[in-house]
């Protein structure tokens, strides 16, 4: 799978005004991305994509959850539902609220 550049955008707005009004004091997940933004970028992760096929998932966000996922000791379907279902994931990810995350 070739990588795409994909920007890392801000939060998006309704994504952020639903995990504040949940969180009000913020938790783990809002204060990463609100401190150290994204942590990664694609251009990190360049060397590790083949040039041809389908795009790629976000390179930047793929670690992320690699690494929400040892954090909370998930298997790989457990962080895709959380990537799914989960606010602040959500939030710490850039997703809308109704993206449906990693398909099966």
């Amino acid at each position: 799978m070739p990588l795409q550049n994909h920007p890392i955008g801000p939060v998006p707005e309704e994504t952020a005004r639903v995990a504040r009004a949940a969180f009000p004091k913020s938790n783990l997940y809002l204060r990463i991305r609100d401190e150290l933004g994204t942590i990664y970028e694609d251009s990190q992760f360049a060397d590790l994509f083949s040039h041809t096929g389908q795009p790629a998932e976000a390179a930047w966000r793929l670690a992320l959850v690699c690494v929400l996922q040892y954090l909370g000791d998930l298997s790989d379907r457990q962080a895709a539902d959380a990537v799914r279902g989960r606010m602040g994931w959500k939030y710490l990810l850039g997703l809308e609220l109704t993206d449906p995350g990693f398909v099966w």
